[in-house]
């Protein structure tokens, strides 16, 4: 199975999570700014939600994606007060005609003082144990 991991991260808490993920599945965590050139079985794609939404750079990165070389995408990330941003990836992706996975990985994130040290540790380990059940 080929698997890719990107990324977009503000406060560095994504890019932690992604390179969790990267190191459970034998991948390499790259930003964004990489493109998928490749074909891909399964994209992991880190963001969170940044003023009430998925950041624009997230919204251009998924609308880039060629369909037929991204099998689906599966959504991770972290933050400080809102979940999931699952349905937002979703709307993208159908727009483009990827698959989104029914499974993410979500945590919490600390932003200014909220949820100090997380992701920690316990959350690391729990999003490498999450990519490694996608792939197996």
């Amino acid at each position: 199975m080929k698997v890719a991991v990107r990324f977009y991260t503000k406060t560095g808490n994504t890019r932690r999570l992604a390179e969790a993920v990267a190191d459970a599945v034998g991948a390499e965590a790259l930003p964004l700014s990489a493109p998928i050139e490749d074909p891909v079985d399964v994209l992991f794609l880190g963001n969170s939600y940044y003023a009430f939404n998925i950041d624009p750079e997230v919204r251009d990165f998924i609308r880039s994606l060629d369909k037929d070389k991204v099998g689906c995408i599966v959504n991770f990330g972290s933050a400080a007060m809102l979940n999931s941003t699952w349905k937002k990836v979703k709307a993208e992706a159908e727009k483009v005609g990827i698959r989104m996975d029914g499974r993410e990985f979500h945590c919490k994130g600390e932003f200014k003082g909220i949820h100090k040290g997380r992701p920690n540790e316990k959350d690391l380990a729990a999003a490498a144990v999450f990519a490694r059940s996608i792939v197996q």
